[in-house]
């Protein structure tokens, strides 16, 4: 079976974690779908100054928001997990519910419904009660909650050591076992 990683981007601060997620599946040679919503694209824009050309170069395939008759819309569609990464609260708020209202959504509601791996990087402080619930009801239904909170045990010395620690440690909850995130080795 191919490996396959599908990475969706919402509108929530943190685009260099989905970036950051392309470039490292495509050098474990993982083939890799993106799908960015408008939102999303706009904070790529704004936080890396890139554009959508640029970023969907980065992927293997790109699919638009809107086209739910996509293949990552098809359990029949296998992969090894899917990351939204950033996850706005609307973003996470569709998935809680099932809302399939564009690809994105309705990629996220296929992984779960396949039982594989769907890991949320949410984006939001504080959480609200709402948030909080929607956080619970995707775990219920096997979903990972990953806030992209830095590891500053870890000592980065710049935003990408921050950036890579997290990255490293989401492709292992993904199953892309050659990621090597760094471990901490105790006091």
């Amino acid at each position: 079976m191919t490996r396959r990683l599908i990475v969706g981007i919402s509108g929530a601060s943190g685009a260099a974690y989905a970036v950051g997620l392309l470039k490292r599946a495509r050098a474990l040679g993982v083939e890799t779908h993106v799908v960015a919503t408008p939102a999303g694209l706009l904070n790529v824009h704004h936080e890396l100054g890139m554009d959508r050309k640029a970023l969907e170069a980065l992927a293997d395939h790109a699919h638009s928001p809107g086209d739910v008759g996509a293949c990552i819309a098809s359990g029949s569609f296998t992969s090894q997990a899917m990351v939204v990464a950033p996850c706005s609260m609307k973003s996470l708020a569709a998935i809680a519910h099932g809302y399939g209202d564009n690809l994105l959504t309705r990629a996220a509601d296929v992984t779960l419904k396949e039982r594989r791996r769907l890991v949320l990087l949410v984006r939001e402080t504080p959480f609200n009660l709402a948030h909080l619930r929607n956080m619970t009801a995707v775990t219920e239904m096997g979903g990972v909650i990953f806030p992209p909170l830095p590891a500053f045990y870890l000592r980065p010395t710049s935003i990408d050591d921050l950036v890579g620690d997290t990255v490293e440690r989401v492709l292992v909850l993904a199953g892309i076992s050659e990621a090597q995130p760094r471990e901490w080795q105790g006091l």
